[in-house]
């Protein structure tokens, strides 16, 4: 989510969606806050074993400790009874014999001999029959386990691939490789080989989940850092630009007064013709129209500056964060620029910088656009929001308490304090405080009745308090009022999930939702993420993809390129292991619901 936004257009937690959906999402992004339940224990594969004839021959009173072969089948002590049986004069099989070097090899891997371990495993792969391919993959699979605490990881690899040509459905092989290609760094094949330990162990085990979603944000984070460099911005959609201009009350690239033109006017050129662009909604032509203005002449530009910071902004929108920044930085560097204007470069690089995850420049820009224009309720406003994003409440509700008493009839400052407190005294249990916060939602729709933002957030709110129906009024208000934004559609969809569980109507609301604004990243992503759900991943990745064109910060791209690489690596897992999806996105659910989330 572009973190300069207002309130209104923030969407649920990513990781909300897949809680709202009642299956992980994709692969269990997201279910790292599940609880760990007593199960665990009884997931974890270990099953006792029979004791042993020499087990029960111990001193009184001594416990015998059942272990079991790191392999998770059968009980050393089992097949060390038959290693007795068999030097009794009993005929030792070469399958028994093969399990007897792995009962060998067992033991000196618990006693930290990986060497020696793996000369026994050596010895039992010889010796096993091919046809015992259960065998022969648990000897492989043991065997990389080894190599695996000496970190021979090309050895773990191999290994695991020859046990999984003997047993395709091996858990444990593509678990312990998948860690081979996480610690080389090969991470879409880690990511398939985890993928496929989710879906044979039913995303039963939360461990495995949680690798899987670390998994994921690497992948993300490095596709997204490429994603960056090879990206061509997008100039947003009109009600996305809307939004985000209105959130500013004393912006002087709006607020100021152009001469009007006269019938023998020559057409408008530069910052006026840039300008002019942007009164019309012509926002594909502001970003040339600023350069001409910068790159005239001294003696021929009146508004270097204005379309410095008016370029800036535009490229921020669109997210070429190193071309406004340039912009940003001349305007900062220039001693002799307005204040005014000045000061709103520091607040837009301070939104640059928190959507490039540099916290601490942002922060430290808002703090100098204060000292330049301490009275000005932007400054406070959009830090407020910026706060609120980062789950700083109480430092948000204080920049807000600021913004407001500079500027009463901001709208939107004012009902984004609401929702700040009503955030607040959630967090706290205060059912008080919620209660008041209901009434202040209600003063500001009765003192902002055309304010879009006061109605779709008292709608959040009221979805959020599982009051539905009421909920759904406001949206009708809202959309009344602002028929075209996007997001407000998205947000009902999200609301048709939790209320009624009703997918069709969720993906007619997020259809609309692209009609009306083909540029909506929010409404592809959500998409894609009930397509998912719906075990349609080819149609999934197509929408995550179309969002990656028109996702404005690097944490939203690596969000949106984790789901994509989530549904890629279900398709080629499911493919390979010859598994209907239908019946992963079954075995997800069913493995979520016992596990129970937070």
């Amino acid at each position: 989510m572009a973190t300069f936004l207002n309130i209104n257009s923030i969407k649920l937690n990513k990781w909300q969606v897949a809680l709202i959906l009642g299956t992980p999402l994709a692969i269990g992004l997201g279910i790292y806050v599940l609880n760990r339940s007593s199960r665990d224990g009884a997931k974890s594969g270990k099953t006792p074993g029979k004791t042993s004839d020499a087990g029960k021959t111990r001193q009184k009173g001594k416990i015998e400790k059942q272990n079991l072969s790191i392999d998770g089948t059968a009980t050393d002590a089992e097949l060390e009874q038959k290693k007795k049986s068999a030097e009794l004069g009993e005929e030792m099989s070469p399958l028994k014999e093969a399990n007897n070097y792995k009962t060998e090899g067992n033991n000196c891997y618990r006693n930290g001999k990986y060497d020696e371990a793996i000369s026994f495993y050596d010895k039992a792969i010889d010796k096993c029959p091919t046809e015992h391919r259960t065998d022969m993959a648990i000897f492989y699979q043991n065997r990389a386990a080894s190599y695996e605490m000496l970190k021979k990881w090309n050895k773990v690899k191999e290994d695991c691939t020859l046990s999984l040509e003997y047993n395709p459905r091996y858990a444990k092989a593509y678990y312990r490789r998948a860690r081979a290609h996480e610690a080389t760094k090969d991470m879409v094949e880690c990511l398939d080989d985890v993928t496929a330990t989710c879906i044979l162990e039913m995303f039963q085990n939360n461990n495995t989940i949680m690798f899987a979603d670390r998994v994921l944000k690497e992948t993300g984070r490095i596709d997204a850092e490429k994603g960056l460099r090879d990206r061509v911005p997008v100039v947003p959609s009109s009600s996305f630009i809307n939004t985000y201009m209105r959130s500013f009350i004393a912006d002087p690239l709006q607020t100021m007064v152009l001469p009007e033109p006269t019938e023998n006017d020559a057409p408008p050129r530069g910052f006026i013709r840039a300008r002019r662009a942007f009164d019309e909604q012509k926002y594909d032509e502001i970003i040339a129209a600023c350069t001409e203005e910068i790159e005239s002449s001294e003696a021929e530009s009146q508004y270097k500056v204005e379309a410095l910071l008016m370029r800036g902004t535009f490229h921020l929108l669109c997210g070429s964060f190193a071309d406004s920044k340039l912009d940003f930085d001349a305007i900062l560097a220039n001693a002799d620029a307005d204040i005014t204007l000045r000061s709103y470069a520091y607040i837009r690089r301070a939104a640059l910088f928190i959507q490039t995850e540099e916290r601490e420049k942002g922060l430290a820009d808002f703090a100098e656009a204060e000292k330049l224009t301490p009275d000005n309720p932007d400054v406070y406003h959009q830090r407020a929001q910026i706060l609120l994003l980062l789950e700083q409440i109480d430092a948000a509700l204080v920049e807000f308490d600021k913004a407001v008493r500079l500027a009463p009839n901001h709208a939107i400052a004012n009902v984004q304090k609401c929702y700040a407190e009503y955030r607040m005294a959630l967090m706290s249990g205060d059912q008080k405080g919620l209660e008041r916060v209901i009434k202040d939602f209600e003063l500001a729709i009765k003192k902002f009745p055309d304010c879009v933002e006061c109605y779709s957030l008292m709608a959040q709110v009221l979805a959020d308090q599982q009051q539905f129906p009421q909920a759904q009024n406001f949206y009708d208000m809202a959309m009344k009022r602002a028929p075209t934004n996007p997001a407000l559609l998205v947000h009902q969809a999200i609301m048709m999930l939790q209320w009624r569980g009703d997918i069709d109507a969720a993906v007619a609301l997020l259809n609309r939702a692209i009609e009306v604004d083909p540029k909506c990243e929010l409404a592809y992503e959500t998409l894609g993420t009930v397509e998912v759900q719906r075990a349609q991943l080819r149609r999934a990745v197509d929408l995550f993809e179309k969002a990656l064109l028109y996702a404005k910060s690097q944490a939203e791209l690596v969000h949106v390129y984790s789901l994509r690489n989530a549904a890629l690596a279900q398709i080629n897992v499911t493919r390979k292991l010859g598994i209907d999806m239908n019946s992963v996105s079954a075995m997800a659910q069913s493995g979520f619901m016992q596990q129970g989330a937070m």
